[in-house]
């Protein structure tokens, strides 16, 4: 047949006109239409297969019977039941390059095609967090602009694109907490129309954590607040001990509540002389857990305030009695209700041995110093020599710095969750651990798709 040409050629001169042209072997295809397996340089080569013996189970399939066989081998010839139609080769046919096969999908746990970090704050004090983290990753601080109008409202701007990327929006807690919100707010709804693939909130200090209980005839904020950032668009937070770990349950996407209690235990062996000569102390029976959970790292004695002094909410607040309990009131005819008898506190007392050792008083806030102030006194009184404070989020909002400063504790240890620089100016007793590292790691984590496991290691439920 020529050889520029089309037409119908038998399989045994298919194969052998490849192999001459081309160089590779080429698969004899009996019974059906096609061509050999293609050669790959990264593939390993595979030999043609031969053809099957006369009487065999792939022979009796091609639909060829052995007296058949007999009959074209009589004849000299032997042909297969069908012929192949094959396309004519020329020298640049001879031998195909394969396709490139398209990239599978990324995996779930895959890393992302970038990430951006933003701040979300108008003053210069509260992107001071967000700049040390940004050093740590190795990255740079998003370009975005947040700023208040002269009428009170808050606007913001992205100045660059973060079309599918992770957005990690760092928004610290200043003392107008209701501002500080809205930019939270404004921020990650402006990521959502610019079409970021995650928004991720790091909010160190998450506001309204006290506001997590029924009072009266009030409302759960901290659940309001929560609702409020899934419908602005976020769809992760990473925060530092929460007020009530039940909050996490407020939210409908994950919520990572990191420990920064490695950090102060860190401080207290390293910073505080003999501290093996102290006991940690809890102001009041509802900080005893955590209280319990330093003393035993630590492997010190625990000592708990209770008392009547000591009572910052009152019973009344929770909404129990409600309508008031009256002796007269009207009742349903036959209905006596047992009447709930009144609490009565003892008088303030320190259980645990404090005399001749160095006080740690523990707890997650530190707002309103006036109860450890009372607390300081108590165990001055009881021969307590020295007085710590440690807390992760340091509000030290009004008057703090003066009433830290005229009391008798001796040194107040907060992290950088919430910034209080003013405040540490205004008392030199006020020390400041830096808890960017954990926050960074955990950026870096949940951008690659990484555990978070190894930041919760050795942390218990009561922790």
């Amino acid at each position: 047949m020529p050889g520029g040409g089309g037409g119908l050629v038998s399989g045994s001169e298919a194969a052998a006109r490849g192999a001459a042209n081309a160089g590779v072997l080429q698969s004899v295809v009996w019974g059906t239409q096609g061509c050999g397996p293609r050669s790959s340089p990264s593939l390993p080569r595979f030999s043609a297969p031969s053809p099957p013996e006369p009487g065999s189970r792939g022979w009796k399939r091609s639909g060829c019977s052995p007296a058949r066989a007999g009959r074209n081998r009589t004849a000299g010839r032997t042909m297969p039941k069908k012929l192949l139609l094959l396309p004519p080769l020329s020298a640049s046919s001879a031998f195909r390059v394969p396709r490139a096969r398209p990239a599978p999908p990324p995996a779930m746990n895959a890393a992302r095609t970038g990430y951006r970090v933003f701040s979300a704050n108008s003053t210069a004090a509260c992107t001071e967090l967000a700049k040390r983290i940004t050093e740590r990753l190795g990255a740079e601080l998003g370009k975005s602009v947040v700023y208040q109008e002269t009428n009170g409202e808050t606007r913001v701007e992205i100045k660059e694109s973060v079309r599918g990327q992770d957005i990690f929006i760092i928004q610290t807690i200043p003392r107008d907490v209701n501002t500080a919100v809205m930019e939270l707010l404004i921020m990650a709804y402006a990521l959502k129309t610019a079409c970021a693939r995650n928004i991720i909130g790091v909010i160190p200090y998450f506001p309204y954590s006290k506001q997590s209980k029924m009072r009266k005839r009030g409302s759960i904020v901290c659940k309001l607040l929560a609702s409020m950032l899934a419908k602005a668009g976020l769809t992760h937070i990473i925060t530092m001990d929460l007020h009530q770990k039940e909050i996490q349950g407020f939210f409908s996407f994950p919520v990572d509540n990191l420990r920064a209690s490695p950090f102060l235990l860190q401080y207290i062996q390293e910073e505080i002389p003999n501290y093996r000569n102290a006991v940690i102390v809890a102001k009041s029976p509802d900080a005893a857990k955590r209280a319990q959970s330093y003393a035993e790292r630590l492997r010190l004695g625990l000592a708990v305030i209770h008392g009547e002094a000591q009572c910052t909410e009152l019973d009344m607040d929770d909404g129990r009695h409600s309508p008031p309990m009256v002796k007269n009131a009207t009742l349903h005819p036959g209905l006596e209700l047992p009447l709930m008898m009144a609490k009565e506190k003892p008088p303030i007392t320190v259980v645990g041995d404090v005399g001749g050792r160095i006080a740690i008083i523990v707890d997650d806030i530190i707002d309103d110093v006036e109860s450890f102030v009372a607390a300081a006194e108590i165990l001055k009184e009881r021969g307590a020599y020295k007085i710590y404070v440690m807390a992760t989020h340091g509000i030290l909002s009004a008057e703090a710095p003066r009433l830290i400063e005229e009391s008798s504790i001796d040194e107040v240890v907060v992290t950088n969750t919430v910034p209080h620089e003013v405040q540490k100016l205004q008392c030199p007793k006020i020390k400041t651990v830096d808890i960017s590292l954990i926050l960074s790691e955990a950026i870096r984590r949940i951008h690659n798709g990484e555990s978070m496991a190894y930041l919760f290691r050795n942390i218990t439920v009561d922790d």
